[in-house]
């Protein structure tokens, strides 16, 4: 699946392994009450050990969306919209377990739909970025002349023990429990703790939003950077396809999503080649 949303664009495949695509995402570009533009993009993926994990990730990923385009266009600071977001997600979901079951659902040790959710709000000058889980967002420099960086913490099982100093970040992610999340929407998930940041970036730069289908072939901020396309700024929908190729090519182990948003935001149909 391929989208274009003014300046933003997003791609999510199957990949080689997975018999269905477990992952979602919603991309969409607004204005703040001040005229100004924003853009928008939220990332689900499915937990594949829950019942309709599909389900759960599109689900998640129209109610952040819904909420976001509900809340900036009031003035409500992005930092707020975007938990306000991840809450409505959760909600999304937490309903999902409530339906009535499928003959083909109604095995009675299966785990509650779940997903996890990323998500990205970028502004003139302000980046926000928040999830639940362990998919994450990059920044990249437009002009490479300062280090990219990785803006979101996983919340798994191999992040906690990096965090406790019981192992480096080489030896956690080695480790057959390392993607074992400890955050996630869903109804029998734990207490829901929405992150929340915001950052001024300083230049120009490309905010690169995905599912560990992805990551997993490009781990650091600086592989992220090596396999985004120096044009990424100007042709994002070029970009999230070379993006999922690098995946795909690695092996595509998973299901590969990436949303790719130019900083600053641009008005609608602007910033694109």
């Amino acid at each position: 699946m391929e989208q274009e949303a003014g300046p933003i664009a997003a791609v999510s495949d199957r990949g080689l392994r997975h018999h269905r695509n477990e992952d979602a995402f919603a991309i969409a570009a607004c204005a703040l009450p001040d005229g100004s533009p924003a853009s928008v993009a939220i990332v689900c993926d499915g937990v594949s050990s829950a019942t309709r994990p599909d389900d759960a990730s599109l689900a998640a990923s129209r109610a952040a969306s819904r909420s976001l385009l509900a809340a900036l266009p009031r003035g409500t600071h992005p930092q707020q919209a975007m938990h306000e977001a991840i809450v409505a997600a959760s909600h999304a979901v937490d309903a999902l377990a409530a339906e009535p079951a499928t003959a083909r659902e109604q095995a009675p040790h299966q785990n509650a739909p779940a997903c996890t959710l990323v998500g990205a709000i970028v502004t003139a000058g302000l980046l926000t970025v928040g999830w639940v889980g362990d998919s994450r967002v990059y920044w990249v420099p437009v002009d490479r002349s300062s280090p990219p960086a990785r803006l979101t913490e996983d919340d798994s099982w191999a992040a906690q023990m990096v965090a406790a100093g019981l192992m480096n970040e080489a030896e956690a992610y080695a480790d057959e429990r390392a993607h074992a999340i400890t955050g996630w929407l869903g109804a029998d998930a734990y207490e829901l703790e929405p992150h929340t940041q915001s950052f001024k970036p300083d230049r120009p730069g490309v905010v690169v939003v995905c599912t560990d289908g992805l990551w997993n072939y490009a781990e650091g901020a600086e592989e992220m950077a090596e396999a985004l396309p120096a044009d990424a700024a100007v042709r994002p929908l070029h970009s999230a396809r070379v993006l999922v190729g690098h995946a795909l090519d690695g092996g595509g182990h998973d299901n590969v999503t990436v949303a790719v948003v130019p900083f600053p935001a641009t008005a609608q149909g602007a910033g694109s080649a």
